[in-house]
């Protein structure tokens, strides 16, 4: 990831730390990985108001699918 900002930084480690809760039985490298996904797909947004729960509803959406898996 190219370097962000101190703002984009803390928002992915509160969602990260949100989404380990919800997700204790996966491997945190993973729910990192869905973060970095989701924010990867978002990042380029024009509006940014919602990023941070358009964001997490992406990984969390990534991760309920790895859970199924």
């Amino acid at each position: 990831m190219p370097e962000e900002t101190e703002d984009a930084v803390a928002l992915l480690l509160h969602v990260t730390e949100r989404l380990l809760k919800a997700f204790p039985g996966l491997d945190p490298r993973i729910v990192r990985g869905a973060v970095r996904t989701a924010y990867a797909d978002l990042r380029y947004a024009r509006v940014r108001t919602y990023l941070p729960v358009l964001m997490e509803r992406r990984a969390h959406d990534l991760l309920s699918a790895a859970e199924q898996e």
